[in-house]
């Protein structure tokens, strides 16, 4: 399956456009899924010394995808292409690569 074809498929469980608030329910989901992430990696690192082999990789595999779900609505609400996403990303990935910029921080370096 391609992005575009996820992104398509997703759709067919989100709430329209035009319903109040959607962008900020969108939003919010996205922030609140990684936020599940992170406490699960923190849980880690407490509990289990940073032994990230013992991660749960059935429940990091859900909790991903309920992650991917919110990016690909959010971005069709948008009118962007999940596809164009990702080749964007990996293209300034590339870029920041080829002038020995991968480390660092500032979104334009």
């Amino acid at each position: 399956m391609d992005l575009n074809e996820y992104q398509q498929l997703a759709l067919r469980t989100a709430s329209p456009k035009d319903k109040p608030n959607e962008v900020f329910q969108l939003l919010l989901g996205l922030v609140g899924e990684t936020g599940e992430i992170a406490e699960k990696a923190k849980k880690i690192v407490r509990d289990r010394g940073s032994d990230f082999t013992q991660w749960d990789t059935e429940d990091l595999t859900k909790e991903l995808g309920d992650t991917l779900w919110y990016l690909a609505v959010l971005a069709d609400y948008f009118d962007i292409p999940l596809e164009e996403v990702g080749r964007r990303n990996i293209a300034k990935l590339a870029d920041r690569r080829q002038r020995a910029v991968l480390g660092g921080s500032g979104d334009n370096r």
